[in-house]
C-alpha cells in the first residue's frame, strides 16, 4: 500500500473529528444558552447538527460532494464568527475571543477542517497527475520541431 493510500484514511478521520469537535462547541453554547438568542441560537443548532451528520458520513467515505459539504460547513461556521465580532448577526455581536476557550477551540477546529481538506485533495491531484502519461505535443508541433533549418 502507497503511503497515499494510507493517509486518505487518517486525513478523512481527522476531518471527521474536527468536524463533530465544532459541532460539539456548538450544540454546547446552544445548551449553555444561546438558545436564548433569537435566531442566532437556532443557527448555532443547526450548525452542531450538520456537523455531527457531515462527520458521521466522512467516516463511512469522503467523495468529493463530502468533501466540499465538510469545508462548506467550516467556512459557514467560520464566517458566521466573524460576522458576529464585526457587523453582527441578526442584531447579535460578539467581542473578541468571547466565550472563552470555546471561541478559539471552535477556530481551531473549523481552521483544521479546512487544512485538512486542503492536504487531501492535494493528494488526491498530485496521484492523479502521476497516473497519466506524460504529455506531448500535438503530431503537428512534433513534425515541425524536429524538420531540419533550410
Amino acid at each position: 500500500m502507497t503511503p497515499g493510500r494510507l493517509l486518505d484514511p487518517a486525513l478523512r478521520v481527522a476531518t471527521a473529528v474536527t468536524l463533530a469537535v465544532s459541532g460539539y462547541l456548538h450544540a454546547r453554547l446552544y445548551a449553555d444558552g444561546y438558545r436564548f438568542i433569537h435566531v442566532v441560537g437556532p443557527l448555532f443548532l443547526v450548525q452542531a447538527s450538520v456537523s455531527f451528520a457531515v462527520a458521521a458520513l466522512l467516516l463511512i467515505g469522503m467523495p468529493p460532494l463530502l468533501s466540499l459539504a465538510a469545508g462548506g460547513v467550516a467556512l459557514g461556521a467560520l464566517g458566521g464568527f466573524a460576522a458576529s465580532r464585526t457587523v453582527g448577526v441578526f442584531g447579535f455581536t460578539e467581542h473578541g475571543l468571547q466565550p472563552a476557550p470555546q471561541a478559539l477551540l471552535s477556530l481551531l477546529a473549523e481552521a483544521g477542517t479546512l487544512l485538512l481538506i486542503a492536504v487531501r485533495q492535494a493528494g488526491v491531484a498530485r496521484r492523479r497527475r502521476a497516473g497519466r502519461a506524460p504529455r506531448r505535443p500535438p503530431a503537428r508541433d512534433r513534425v515541425t520541431l524536429h524538420t531540419p533549418p533550410k
